[in-house]
């Protein structure tokens, strides 16, 4: 778990190769009204998730504007995709100005792509305490080596269920990829909890998540809730070289899958 010193400018969090990571890297920008940052995407494809306020980014050949999100709560994600070797400025609108930056390594020579609300697809994921809303913003849609990213909502004591791993390159069952988990929590002094563990429980450990946390896994299965009165927001970012969402569940909770389908 990597905890936020909340400061402006740009923030490495988890870096590549971090802990058995392979390739993923999760960084946060802030920026206040009329600041601006710029850089060079360099070797790794990036996306940028709006989290809160307003911006616009520009680089050689595109341009894109009024990028905004009151917050993760109330509004569904805006994000830009830049591909490899792309210079790119972007420019706050806003006093609060809050960016999710998820890159990986990457050989892919694509376009630039602005992905709007309306590009955003949703979908309900379990039943019962395990009920929830999922938002793909960066799935097969987009032209990406690497990239699944989406958002995941958990209003009170619910949780992301079954227990799920993407730890070895077995298709169809499983592909390998690395992942990591930012989280915003409503009100803002609440709190989720986030478990990791292996098969034999060499890794076994549970983690109080606050607002502004990150945790990512190397490998296995990561299962998190919310608390019974507070709302929790998953950004979750994948990031692997065969580009499949698919996941193997816990096996002792395989069997959820077939009763989820009962109980719909």
């Amino acid at each position: 778990m990597k905890k936020y010193q909340d400061k402006a400018g740009f923030t490495s969090i988890v870096k590549e190769g971090e802990k058995g990571l392979k390739r993923a890297c999760f960084s946060l920008l802030k920026l206040g009204k009329d600041d601006s940052y710029s850089e060079n995407t360099g070797g790794s494809e990036t996306a940028f998730v709006i989290i809160s306020g307003e911006f616009n980014v520009k680089g050689k050949n595109f341009e894109f504007e009024d990028i905004k999100r009151t917050n993760v709560f109330n509004d569904r994600a805006t994000a830009v995709y830049l591909p490899i070797g792309v210079e790119y400025e972007i420019k706050s609108l806003s006093d609060n100005t809050e960016i999710a930056v998820c890159s990986a390594s990457s050989e892919l020579k694509s376009e630039p792509v602005l992905i709007r609300p309306e590009n955003v697809k949703e979908k309900d994921l379990g039943v019962l305490s395990w009920k929830r809303k999922a938002y793909f913003i960066i799935d097969e849609r987009i032209q990406s080596e690497n990239f699944f990213i989406g958002e995941t909502m958990l209003t009170p004591g619910k949780w992301a269920f079954p227990p799920h791993r993407h730890d070895y390159d077995n298709y169809p069952e499983e592909v390998e990829m690395d992942e990591i988990y930012h989280y915003r929590v409503y009100p803002e002094n609440g709190f989720g909890l986030q478990l990791l563990y292996n098969d034999d429980k060499t890794i076994d450990e549970a983690y109080t998540v606050r607002n502004k946390d990150t945790v990512f896994f190397p490998e296995g299965y990561h299962p998190a809730s919310s608390s019974p009165v507070d709302s929790l927001y998953i950004l979750w970012f994948l990031a692997g070289k065969k580009r499949y969402f698919i996941s193997k569940p816990d096996e002792y909770y395989k069997w959820i899958i077939n009763c989820e389908n009962l109980l719909k």
